[in-house]
């Protein structure tokens, strides 16, 4: 884990441990002896999130679990979340993970053919330069433990992946991406990586897929060359956000755009 604020290991150990419960900021800042004010503070730093968006992304992960693992109705899932509203919870799941939860519910009946249709693609990371003043973001990425699969890449405006990325590529191999004439603003870059064998609900509820990012938001500006920006898929931390977005849905959308 992150060294920086070691303290706040504990403090999200016991979050992942009572997830169902109600965890106020109030609450989480009492089991680690902080001020409420302090306590958020060092909490953002060291996850990119505010305690509360934290709690609730975890809480929608746990929301896509149930409708995996249960015959659970959607409201019933929604109170399991403490979410009383339906309507609520079917807005706040579809603009994170890119699909409604009835659609999530059906995803595993797609995962196999998006996979072997990406497997027949050579690496959409070999791309023509692109010149400078096109406000281009490229790097390498690479991966601390062998690999083959599929690299799924974004461009984000939160330090956490939830909703479609602003720009998003997928690689069927390690190397080069680029993504050109990115508009520009500040943007956080991540990345998972789906193997050829991983298990259907592992790819849907990404818990222990490799994963990287840059910790810092990349800021493109106009007519300046964003600095390159490479990534190296790592095993997953206690302290890295879930990966809310719908990895099969991103699959799709690229598959479907490569066809056009």
């Amino acid at each position: 884990m992150n060294p920086i604020y070691s303290e706040i290991d504990e403090v999200i150990k016991y979050i992942h441990n009572n997830i169902d419960d109600p965890l106020s900021l109030q609450h989480l800042a009492e089991y680690a002896r902080y001020s409420p004010y302090h306590f958020s503070r060092i909490f953002k730093q060291k996850t990119g999130l505010s305690p509360h968006h934290y709690v609730s992304s975890l809480k929608l992960q746990r929301a896509k679990d149930l409708l995996l693992r249960t015959e659970l109705t959607v409201r019933d899932i929604g109170m399991e979340i403490g979410q009383q509203s339906l309507g609520t919870f079917t807005t706040r799941f579809t603009e994170k993970v890119g699909i409604s939860p009835s659609q999530f519910r059906k995803s595993p009946l797609h995962i196999n053919h998006y996979l072997k249709s990406l497997k027949t693609h050579s690496n959409s990371a070999q791309q023509s330069k692109v010149a400078i003043h096109s406000n281009k973001v490229e790097g390498v990425i690479k991966a601390e433990i062998p690999f083959q699969g599929v690299i799924l890449v974004g461009l984000f405006t939160k330090p956490i992946p939830a909703g479609l990325p602003q720009y998003g590529t997928i690689l069927t191999a390690l190397g080069d991406y680029i993504f050109p004439h990115v508009r520009p603003r500040t943007y956080y870059l991540m990345a998972t990586a789906v193997t050829w064998e991983m298990r259907t609900n592992e790819i849907l509820v990404p818990n222990q897929t490799l994963r990287a990012k840059v910790d810092t938001p990349i800021i493109v500006h106009p007519k300046i060359e964003t600095p390159t920006q490479n990534l190296t898929l790592r095993r997953p931390r206690l302290d890295d956000p879930p990966i809310l977005i719908s990895l099969p849905l991103l699959m799709k959308n690229f598959l479907q755009y490569k066809n056009v």
